[in-house]
């Protein structure tokens, strides 16, 4: 008798359960992982091309650098790699929980959430419609969707399927899915707290400081847990699969796992050095971000120690190719990270494209070519057949690499240059460089050649498509659905007895240390989902609140200035436009406190200053100037004329013509909701700007219009969307140098009347 008989008779006598693991559901999301990675590498090599020739866009509004930027890092983001984690997820928890998921009918509910959740951001962003804070840019109804979608549909499948798992203790891989999705959730929740104003806008609940805190504990920890630890599960599952070979250490990935849980989340605030943000927060981010170094490369030691003894296969296996690469890129990146956080090495990267430098080798290097290794690996068994072209495989891990070292190479010469240009002070104390265009004729050979190395890699990518379909195209007419058998898990469950100390002639506390390094504790946890769960939760928790709520308690972390109003509801309008131009993409809000960011741009940005930004608008980069004191500084037709064709206004600019903005009315309609939500969330609107806020509006547009056409610029403007931008722009800025209005004795706190002279006397300081 057979042992596939023997199996099959003993679960028919009870003992075993039958079971069949659903591949249909990897192969759909191996499928989207490879469409949606060549959409995003497109329109990567799309907005880099319009760097280097901005009149690529043609002229289209849909296609420009600021509308097509959130798109291209969305779709890398959460279409390319997450489509990438539910494969990995859906095809190993299957193996490791010996369980088929638990619901056939919420796997494809995921799936096709999540396509048309992605599809959704492919047509809303290209039209303007964005929230504007990195990585978190859709809008309130796609966010809804996204929760029900991670939460209700992935999160409840994952979680009841290692409920009902055969296998008792969970290998892990496993813990690092829990802490994705766990966390995950947590943070897409409370940074998108949002008041709607219409089915396609809304404002952040957060202002100014709080909102730039929360946006990057968010940012920072999206790269964490969502193309960090979900990768590394599928590392130390596939890896020691390709290998041959079990994991290096096991204490290792215990020490690896809580470490990075914990520390990862306080490392957020590293993003905003020398910002209005309170410094400790800042600091405390730097002292995280330096303590990351040691678990990350924990991690990578980890993974490549695996290939003891099997480093042979290397030079022959284009998967092993692949995960070696993407390991060695994920050690790069996680020891560049913690010097950037460092605060005299951020004070010359952050703004520059050094920053753009690191993030793309992550992204280009761990994230791409773990995914290629994985679907390589995973073709020949999804498929049940042979892999069509090792040959092309490996041509494929060599354009990759290539187009990888093309494409970072260029940028880190490029952040360098712009950070010391940017800071360069001759002997008579002037700046050296003073007009900001200047920094820029510089890069563009240097963003050639980014673009060239995108080209490089997504011709890789194109390789797998072709591999891809070939192996395809040779499946059996019927997959074979291979029966599994095994024992359910009982209800009661004995641990091993509790280990004993192997040390004698020691003191008691190095007795009871030893116990504790032998890790019964963490076997016992590794057989408790809901207890390994609860834990996740209290490690992210607990270091969140700890940032969080000083931040948002502290009065004197944002001191009030009594010159700092509301914006007028056309500026409030003309914001959003703004907005929507993705005008934040290139230009910063944020002028730091230093001398050479003084003297380029004007007095050093205040906490007090954005009260009234829902959302902040401090921004990351800086392909243009900063514009945080821009009010005031040109005409309105200035403005008018430099939309239209920046070049011309500005020779050398990369800005792309914005013509649109003079033909397409401005819908007043919308103006009163603006404003009262802008009120509901704390801004002191007088009952005249609550009641009459289009006429208030129409007021001011017809001023500014006015005044164009007097500078012989064109006329009838009052109505367009030009005006209410130059509306807003003209009043960046501004506030802090106003006179303030007389006021009672009792209308300001004491600590509110210091904080306004302080600022008084510092603005008067740089006059």
């Amino acid at each position: 008798m057979s042992a596939e008989t023997t199996l099959e008779n003993t679960a028919q006598q009870g003992n075993l359960e039958k079971f069949i693991y659903d591949d249909q559901i990897a192969r759909m999301f191996a499928l989207a992982t490879l469409v949606w990675g060549v959409v995003a590498f497109l329109v990567g090599i799309i907005i880099a091309t319009e760097l280097a020739f901005p009149s690529v866009n043609l002229g289209l509004d849909l296609i420009t650098f600021g509308r097509l930027r959130p798109l291209h890092t969305n779709a890398a983001i959460f279409a390319f790699a997450g489509n990438a984690i539910f494969t990995a997820v859906y095809y190993s928890t299957q193996r490791l929980c010996r369980a088929r998921m638990w619901s056939d009918l919420l796997s494809r509910l995921h799936f096709w959430g999540w396509q048309l959740i992605i599809l959704s951001a492919a047509l809303t962003l290209p039209l303007g419609i964005t929230q504007s804070k990195e990585y978190a840019e859709l809008e309130w109804p796609i966010d809804i969707a996204i929760a029900v979608v991670w939460v209700g549909f992935f999160g409840v499948n994952f979680f009841m399927t290692l409920a009902r798992r055969r296998e008792r203790h969970m290998y892990v891989a496993l813990w690092f899915y829990i802490a994705t999705i766990v966390t995950v959730a947590l943070l897409h929740v409370f940074n998108n707290l949002v008041v709607p104003i219409g089915l396609f806008k809304s404002y952040s609940v957060y202002a100014g400081v709080q909102d730039a805190f929360m946006q990057w504990w968010y940012g920072h920890n999206a790269v964490a847990f969502f193309l960090t630890t979900p990768f590394l599960g599928l590392m130390y599952y596939f890896l020691p699969k390709a290998a041959n070979r079990p994991i290096f250490s096991y204490k290792l990935s215990i020490l690896h796992f809580w470490s990075l849980v914990f520390i990862y989340i306080w490392a957020g605030p590293h993003h905003l050095h020398y910002t209005a943000l309170p410094q400790w927060a800042s600091t405390l981010g730097m002292l995280f971000s330096i303590m990351l170094w040691m678990p990350s490369w924990g991690g990578m030691i980890n993974g490549l120690l695996t290939l003891r003894g099997a480093w042979q296969k290397v030079t022959s296996d284009p998967v092993l190719k692949f995960f070696v690469v993407g390991i060695t890129f994920y050690g790069m990146s996680t020891f560049e990270g913690p010097v950037l956080s460092i605060k005299s090495v951020n004070a010359l990267s952050h703004y520059t494209d050094w920053t753009i430098a690191h993030v793309h080798a992550g992204a280009l290097g761990w994230n791409g070519f773990m995914t290629f290794g994985m679907i390589y690996w995973l073709l020949p068994r999804l498929f049940q057949t042979e892999l069509y072209s090792t040959r092309l495989a490996n041509l494929h891990f060599w354009l990759g690499t290539v187009g990888i070292l093309l494409y970072i190479f260029p940028i880190y010469v490029a952040g360098l240059t712009q950070g010391l240009m940017w800071r360069a002070i001759t002997d008579t104390g002037q700046l050296a460089y003073p007009n900001f265009v200047e920094t820029v004729r510089v890069l563009i050979p240097l963003y050639f050649i980014r673009a060239v190395g995108g080209v490089v890699y997504l011709s890789g990518a194109l390789l797998l498509g072709y591999n891809f379909l070939q192996t395809w195209k040779t499946r059996p007419a019927k997959y074979e659905e291979v029966e599994h058998f095994a024992a359910p898990l009982e209800k009661q469950y004995e641990d091993d007895p509790a280990p004993e100390s192997r040390l004698t002639g020691v003191l008691e506390v190095a007795k009871k240390l030893d116990v504790f390094e032998q890790l019964a504790w963490h076997r016992r946890w590794e057989r408790l989902p809901r207890l390994m769960t609860i834990w996740v939760i209290i490690a992210v928790v607990a270091a969140s609140l700890f940032e969080i709520i000083p931040t948002f308690l502290i009065r004197s972390n944002v001191p009030t200035i009594a010159t700092v109003t509301p914006y007028t509801p056309l500026e409030l309008a003309g914001r959003d436009i703004y907005v929507a131009e993705g005008c934040y993409n290139c230009h910063s809000q944020m002028i730091r406190p230093m001398l050479a960011e003084t003297k380029r741009y004007g007095e050093y940005s205040k906490p007090g200053e954005f009260v009234y930004d829902h959302p902040f608008q401090w921004g990351s980069r800086r392909i243009g100037p900063d514009l945080a004191r821009e009010g005031g500084k040109q005409s309105n037709l200035w403005h008018v004329r430099h939309f239209r064709n920046p070049e011309l206004m500005t020779q050398g600019s990369i800005m792309p013509p914005y013509p649109w903005l003079e033909t397409r009315k401005l819908n007043f309609k919308t103006i009163p909701d603006r404003v009262w939500a802008a009120s509901y969330l704390g801004a002191p609107y007088d009952e005249a700007a609550l009641t009459d806020s289009i006429a208030l509006a129409k007021k001011q547009a017809k001023a500014i219009a006015d005044d164009i056409h007097r500078q012989d610029g064109p006329a009838g403007l009052e109505d367009k969307q030009v005006v209410a931008l130059i509306a807003y722009l003209q009043r960046l800025g501004t506030d802090l140098f106003k006179t303030p209005k007389a006021e009672k004795p009792s209308a300001e706190p004491n600590s509110a009347k210091t904080a306004n002279k302080t600022a008084q006397a510092d603005a008067a300081a740089t006059r």
